[in-house]
């Protein structure tokens, strides 16, 4: 029987969606196209900032400036993309502009994939040339030598508290390097194996990581043993080469040791974040939203640290991190580490500084640096 004109097609209705696919499709082309351009316009104004701070002896990095694009952006952006989203392509994207200028050289506590080269990549992106370490010393040594840039390095865990090995090399280094920036890294803790949880006989990962998995591991695996190594990367190397074993590690490092994710998100608090400083020659401009920190010693006398305390008081200045350190130059004696609210340049700060100057035997200024937050914040 002969169709009626009027009676559709029964293939009409796919034409009419592989249409509008191919058309939408075109107009994503014809974006990529318009943003790609655009992209190189950027990159070439870049180029000439590049070339004005060579002129000027500046450095290529800077922490203000960047905080201030990625601050712009998100007060422009209006969606449909997540701002966590906006704020990695903006970052990758400063990371190959600086690329242009001078490619930067970025030291870290290694191998890769542990979590201190993770932070790196979220503060300095892709384009950047990354130095293993075999541990925190070294990162200093790298920036002091002039062989790094800048060297990040773990400062303190949400969980584990401060990190010695990074305060021990300020009290080394006290006056050739500083703080230019911090990065506030969500650490996600996954188990890495090969095999089924069940079969899993030793977990292996860096203390630290292991400490915050300890409640966790004790009640889903009481059939392993658990063994330290000397990072997480290292961990997830081991499950490739022994039977029976798991990591606790990031899923990148999974990803790029090909190691399936047993379990997901396995630290005992899920607000589990590392606080990490870059260091480098110089710290940072002032933005309006900065932190200082500050080394100081203190006569070893009743009241001596309360009189530091209330000079912060007194000029309405928030403390947001305060650690006592063993000064294993004299026994019994401490050196003080605090980062506050406020910028170094700002007169209240000024003020601030000039008061403890006169209470303390020692006092050196870490640096001044935007505050971070964390990155899906």
């Amino acid at each position: 029987m002969a169709r009626s004109k009027s009676e559709p097609s029964s293939n009409s209705a796919p034409d009419k969606g592989a249409a509008n696919l191919a058309a939408l499709r075109a107009q994503i082309d014809k974006f990529d196209t318009s943003i790609l351009e655009l992209l190189n316009k950027r990159a070439a104004v870049a180029a000439q900032i590049g070339k004005v701070k060579a002129d000027q002896g500046e450095v290529v990095f800077s922490a203000a400036r960047e905080e201030e694009v990625i601050a712009n952006v998100l007060a422009a952006h209006k969606g449909p993309l997540a701002p966590v989203t906006v704020k990695a392509i903006f970052r990758e994207l400063m990371s190959g502009s600086r690329a242009i200028q001078r490619q930067q050289k970025i030291a870290y506590l290694g191998p890769e994939y542990s979590y201190s080269h993770l932070a790196a990549i979220q503060r300095f992106g892709e384009a950047s040339v990354y130095n293993r370490t075999a541990n925190i010393a070294a990162v200093f040594e790298e920036v002091v030598r002039k062989h790094a840039d800048f060297g990040v390095v773990p400062l303190e865990n949400s969980t584990d508290g401060r990190v010695v090995d990074t305060l021990e090399m300020f009290m080394r280094f006290p006056d050739q390097v500083q703080i230019c920036s911090e990065i506030r890294l969500r650490v996600r803790h996954h188990l890495l194996a090969n095999c089924a949880q069940s079969e899993v006989r030793r977990v292996y990962s860096k203390e630290q990581a292991l400490s915050q998995c300890r409640n966790w591991l004790a009640k889903n695996l009481p059939q392993a043993s658990i063994h330290p190594v000397s990072s997480t990367a290292d961990a997830a190397r081991l499950v490739q080469t022994e039977d029976h074993v798991a990591a606790v590690a990031s899923r990148e490092a999974a990803v790029r040791y090909g190691i399936g994710v047993v379990a997901q998100n396995i630290a005992d608090s899920p607000f589990n974040e590392t606080r990490f400083a870059v260091i480098g020659a110089t710290d940072s401009a002032k933005t309006g939203a900065d932190k200082t920190a500050l080394m100081f010693q203190i006569n070893h006398t009743p009241g001596a640290l309360a009189d530091v305390l209330t000079v912060f008081k007194s000029n309405k200045i928030n403390l947001t991190w305060i650690e006592s350190f063993p000064f294993r130059e004299a026994k019994g004696e401490y050196v003080f580490f605090v980062d506050f609210d406020g910028h170094r340049d700002e007169p209240k700060v000024k003020r601030t500084l000039a008061s403890l100057e006169e209470l303390c035997d020692t006092l050196t200024v870490l640096g001044s640096f935007p505050q971070a937050r964390a990155e899906d914040e």
